[in-house]
């Protein structure tokens, strides 16, 4: 079965909650000398969201998005608005979903078109307004409908694809902005709502609880999770607490047919108003970088490597000249620490540094071949995604070196240009790999820099490395793949 992550346009639809507590009465058994606790229900009723809507209500818009057609763009009904979003996300088309509209042939025209519908919410009385980045994205024109059905044009002040916020503004005063609420202090079980505009649908009210806090689905953005019921058309919208505070954009859901189906995510508020800030200020976001690539630690790999509990991130590569590599970080160190901070999983690496000033001098903690060490690194600006470099054309191999059997291993040496394209200063090439090292993922090109934390320049030092383990217990390899490094367990033939 396919899952998607959905990113949705906001609409509306009312919510009547019934509940009636101790309709009913339970009745236990009587069991002599034994006293029966008398305990406080569980529920004692279903919370009111009638005062949240009407506080919150007024702050949340409708946002019309235009876009400007030709003959090849088609009409732009909403009928083919549902399926242009189902194509974006690669989501089938659930029977009935979209009806089947006849369509007519137009002539070129200059006048923007609708495109699509979503909701927002407003940030400050002057008109600032917040939704999601995939909202406005490639829109020409935006209209935004108050509550009072008061409609603006908008203009858009900034818009942030890594973390899916945007920010516009119409002109307009007085109007009614929300509270921002402390995501610190929201509890996975706590009852939520949603206002938005689902399936175009203005004003509707949905909830639900927080189902997970920090789940993680991007690089930049630990998500709220809840079942609060978000379609096509609530993106951008607010999730609120009952406070009256809005702790989310309510952005995503998780689902096989494009619908809800008791899923969605919200980005947490605290991040969201980090990002308007900077959008508001200079139109972009800038985040910090460092100039490797990581993944996760496996717990075989940490205990075998001595770091204990599976934590940090492991580095797989590093750019040439980036401020990773002038600051001495190599392929294979494990990231524990940046300015202090646990990175407890790999995803917590991108997001501590983007939330770097580029140019400040930070400190990194990384665990080398058994032990730690702080390496000092002036992080730079992130910058566009850059293509792959192309690899290198195969160099001839020199004679096979060594043999090592208990491990399955075939080993040869590194030429000095292939030292120099790998950016190392030794390791040990495998020509073939079989029994517990073809078992551990070793395979004919991986190239082993360390064996259980110990440097190895040739054939023979891997050998004598080897010879001095306990064949018992598992070997940690470091190796590298092409321009990654990564750890692999090796458990000796016995």
């Amino acid at each position: 079965m396919n899952f998607v992550f959905s990113r949705h346009r906001l609409s509306t639809r009312a919510l009547l909650g019934v509940g009636v507590a101790g309709a009913c009465a339970l009745l236990l058994p009587v069991i002599p000398g034994v006293a029966v606790a008398q305990s406080a229900p569980v529920v004692r009723g279903l919370p009111d969201f009638t005062e949240l809507v009407e506080q919150v209500g007024p702050s949340v818009v409708n946002i019309r998005t235009l876009e400007r057609a030709s003959a090849e763009s088609g009409t732009g009904n909403a009928d083919e608005q549902m399926l242009e979003f189902f194509k974006r996300f690669g989501i089938p088309v659930p029977p009935g979903a979209v009806p089947k509209t006849p369509r007519q042939d137009r002539a070129p025209s200059e006048e923007a078109q609708p495109k699509g519908v979503a909701s927002g919410f407003i940030l400050s009385a002057d008109g600032l307004i917040m939704t999601n980045a995939h909202v406005v994205d490639g829109a020409d024109e935006l209209l935004v409908t108050l509550p009072d059905k008061r409609e603006f044009k908008a203009r858009l002040v900034g818009a942030d694809k890594r973390t899916d916020v945007a920010v516009v503004k119409i002109e307009a005063s007085g109007l009614s902005a929300v509270r921002i609420g402390d995501v610190n202090r929201l509890k996975v079980g706590e009852w939520v709502m949603a206002i938005g505009s689902p399936f175009g649908l203005e004003n509707t009210v949905t909830a639900g609880i927080v189902s997970a806090k920090k789940r993680d689905t991007g690089d930049f953005l630990p998500f709220i999770q809840t079942d609060v019921a978000i379609n096509p058309g609530n993106s951008g919208g607010p999730l609120i607490n009952m406070r009256g505070e809005v702790v989310g954009i309510n952005s995503q859901i998780y689902s096989r047919s494009g619908g809800f189906q008791g899923i969605s995510f919200a980005i947490p508020i605290d991040e969201a108003v980090r990002v308007s800030d900077q959008l508001r200020s200079n139109g972009r976001v800038t985040r910090g970088r460092i100039g490797v690539q990581i993944g996760q630690v496996g717990k075989d790999v940490a205990e075998s490597i001595g770091l204990g509990q599976p934590r940090g991130a492991l580095v797989n590569g590093v750019e040439p000249n980036s401020p990773a590599a002038k600051a001495g970080l190599e392929p294979g160190d494990i990231i524990v620490k940046f300015d202090g901070r646990e990175i407890e999983k790999s995803t917590d690496l991108p997001r501590i540094v983007g939330n770097t000033k580029p140019g400040n001098r930070s400190t990194v903690t990384v665990f080398r071949r058994g032990s730690q060490r702080d390496l000092s690194i002036t992080v730079a600006e992130l910058e566009p995604e850059r293509a792959d470099r192309k690899a290198a054309a195969p160099e001839a191999k020199p004679p096979v070196s060594g043999v090592v059997t208990s491990l399955g291993l075939t080993l040869g040496e590194l030429t000095a240009a292939q030292k120099k394209e790998l950016n190392i200063k030794s390791g040990v090439r495998v020509d073939g790999a079989e029994g517990a090292a073809a078992k551990a993922g070793l395979r004919e090109g991986d190239v082993i820099v360390a064996v259980a934390n110990t440097e190895v320049g040739s054939a023979k030092e891997l050998e004598t490395v080897v010879a001095r383990l306990d064949k018992s217990r598992p070997i940690n390899v470091l190796f590298r793949r092409g321009e990654w490094a990564q750890y692999t367990v090796i458990r000796p033939s016995r």
